[in-house]
C-alpha cells in the first residue's frame, strides 16, 4: 500500500509537472507580449526560467527537504536523458539539421560550461561559493548572447508560440496558476520520489537519476519529438543544448546555495563523467557531420544506446 502510494505521487507529479511547465510558459509568452516587452527580453527570461523550471523547482524542494543528493541527480540525470534519450529518439524519428548558430555558438558554450562546472565538482564538494560562481557564470552567458544579438547575430532565443494568442487575463492566469501548480506538483513528487528510495532501500541519487530526471526531462521529450513527427525537428538541438547549459548553472546552484554537501566518487566520475562523455560525443558527431549537415539516425542510435546501457548499470546497482 505504502509503495503504491509512493508510486501514484510519483505519476501524478510527473504529469501535473509537465502540464503546469507548459501552461507556465505559455502565461508567461502572454504576459510578456500584453507587457509590449522586447522579443530578445521575453526570449531571455523564458529561456533563463522556462526552459528549465521542472528542474530548478524539483531541486529546490529537494534541497530544503534535505535531499540534496536527489538535486545533483535530477540536474546531471536530465542532461544525460536530453542528449541520450531526447535527441537518441528524435533523431531515429528523422534527421536533425545542424545549424550554424548552435554549431558556433550554443555548442562551444555547453562545452566551456561543463568543463567549467567540472572544475567545481573535482573538490568532491558542493559549497555556496561554487553556486555563486555557477550564477555568475550563467550571468555572463546570458550577458555573452544579448551582446551577440545586439551585435546583428540571430536571435539565440526561440519563444512559444501558444501564448500569442491568449487575452492579458488569460495569460495573468495561466502564469500564476501554473507557477502554483508547477510548485505543488514538484513538492508532490519529491516526497514521492524520496520515500520510495527509503521504502526500497535505493539512493536517493539513483531515483534523481533516472525516475525524476526522466520525468523532468518530459517536456523536452514531448516537443522534440512533436516537432520531428511534423518535419520541424530543426530546433531539437538548439533547445536541448540551451536547457544542458541553464541545468548545469542554475539547476546545479539550487543544492550548493541551500543545502551544501559532500560530493561522492559515483557523482564525480560515473554521473557527472557520463554527461560530460555524451557532450563531447555530441559535439564529435556535430563537427564531424558538418558536410552532410545533420545528424543521422547512426548518431541517434550510438547515443541511445550509451543512455540505455548507462540506465540499466544504475538500476542493476541500484542497491
Amino acid at each position: 500500500m505504502t509503495l503504491g502510494l509512493h508510486l501514484s505521487a510519483i505519476i501524478a507529479g510527473l504529469v501535473l509537472l509537465t502540464w503546469s511547465a507548459d501552461r507556465f510558459i505559455n502565461g508567461a509568452v502572454g504576459c510578456s507580449e500584453r507587457l509590449h516587452l522586447p522579443p530578445m527580453l521575453t526570449g531571455l527570461v523564458l529561456v533563463a526560467v522556462g526552459t528549465s523550471a521542472p528542474e530548478i523547482v524539483v531541486s529546490v524542494f529537494a534541497s530544503i527537504t534535505g535531499a540534496p543528493a536527489l538535486a545533483v541527480g535530477n540536474a546531471l540525470g536530465s542532461n544525460i536523458a536530453n542528449i541520450g534519450l531526447v535527441l537518441g529518439l528524435t533523431t531515429l524519428i528523422a534527421p536533425i539539421p545542424l545549424k550554424p548558430s548552435v554549431l558556433y555558438r550554443e555548442l562551444p558554450i555547453l562545452l566551456l560550461v561543463s568543463g567549467s562546472a567540472w572544475l567545481l565538482f573535482i573538490d568532491y564538494r558542493l559549497t555556496p561559493l561554487d553556486g555563486v560562481l555557477l550564477l555568475l557564470l550563467l550571468a555572463g552567458v546570458l550577458g555573452f548572447l544579448v551582446l551577440r544579438h545586439r551585435a546583428g547575430a540571430t536571435d539565440p532565443f526561440e519563444l512559444a508560440d501558444d501564448g500569442h494568442s491568449l487575452t492579458t487575463r488569460q495569460a495573468v492566469f495561466h502564469f500564476l496558476s501554473g507557477l502554483l501548480i508547477l510548485i505543488a506538483s514538484a513538492r508532490l513528487l519529491v516526497w514521492g520520489a524520496s520515500e520510495l528510495a527509503i521504502s526500497l532501500g535505493i539512493d536517493e541519487l539513483i531515483v534523481g537519476l533516472t525516475v525524476v530526471a526522466i520525468g523532468t526531462s518530459l517536456p523536452e521529450l514531448a516537443a522534440s519529438l512533436s516537432a520531428a513527427l511534423k518535419g520541424q525537428q530543426d530546433m531539437a538541438l538548439g533547445n536541448i543544448v540551451g536547457s544542458n547549459i541553464f541545468n548545469l548553472l542554475a539547476v546545479l546552484a539550487v543544492p550548493a546555495l541551500l543545502s551544501p554537501m559532500p560530493l561522492t566518487n559515483a557523482m564525480v566520475w560515473r554521473d557527472y563523467g557520463t554527461m560530460a562523455g555524451l557532450t563531447v560525443l555530441l559535439a564529435i558527431f556535430a563537427y564531424g557531420m558538418q558536410r552532410k549537415g545533420k545528424l543521422a539516425r547512426f548518431e541517434g542510435g550510438i547515443l541511445l544506446t550509451i543512455y540505455a546501457g548507462y540506465t540499466l548499470w544504475l538500476v542493476t546497482h541500484a542497491r
